[in-house]
């Protein structure tokens, strides 16, 4: 039965149902490339025509889990460095790697946002997304500078690095049906669906001793 929201509080409820929809499918089809904004309307229990009420479109609805995916890596390095001091280059590397691997849908997310999200929102969507999220990326440099051996300017790099690679690295792991099916008939090319932290932080890893090596970057 579908509900219709009649207070604000029940309203923040709606969209919350919204979100959450929005993760459970994302997170049973392997993606949120692989559902529509009705489908989530359906499985939040709410009309078709009501979803305008709280997201203009798929993509806004999308950039709000992004955001939030921007606190919840801020919250869980904290948490996973608290009381660290003195951490080498890759043990840096490693504990990016471990905290943004435990947040698959930002993982995710982090490929769709500068390539569709951003971009097919309003620009006070934008606003507020670029807002949170550079506070965000700001504690996470704050943090791993504090508690690790790395310039801030080290960390900024291996942070663009880190996005960067996972943006990537998360869709290879997470292969279509079709492109699944492809690489169980042709092995050679199964590589493809590699296994996605271990890369990850082999190559954060890598990079982070680049760094810092005395001829890398230094600040």
């Amino acid at each position: 039965m579908h509900r219709r929201a009649r207070s604000q509080e029940a309203k923040l409820r709606r969209a919350e149902d919204l979100l959450e929809a929005a993760r459970t499918l994302a997170a049973d089809r392997g993606g949120v490339r692989h559902i529509t904004l009705a489908e989530v309307t359906e499985a939040a229990g709410l009309h078709p025509s009501a979803v305008r009420r709280y997201f203009a479109s798929k993509e806004e609805l999308l950039l709000e889990l992004a955001e939030r995916g921007w606190n919840q890596w801020r919250d869980t390095l904290t948490a996973h460095l608290a009381g660290a001091r003195g951490l080498t280059p890759p043990e840096t590397a490693a504990a990016v790697s471990a905290t943004l691997t435990s947040l698959p849908l930002f993982c995710d997310l982090l490929t769709h946002v500068p390539l569709s999200l951003e971009g097919e929102v309003d620009i006070e969507c934008a606003r507020r997304y670029k807002t949170h999220s550079f506070a965000a990326y700001d504690t996470i440099v704050d943090t791993l500078t504090a508690t690790g051996t790395m310039t801030a300017g080290q960390v900024h790099d291996l942070i663009a690095t880190a996005l960067g690679v996972t943006a990537n690295l998360w869709q290879l792991a997470h292969p279509t049906p079709t492109l699944a099916e492809l690489y169980a008939q042709e092995p050679r090319w199964g590589h493809a669906a590699l296994d996605f932290e271990p890369r990850l932080t082999r190559l954060l890893q890598a990079t982070a001793t680049g760094l810092t090596a005395p001829s890398g970057p230094s600040a």
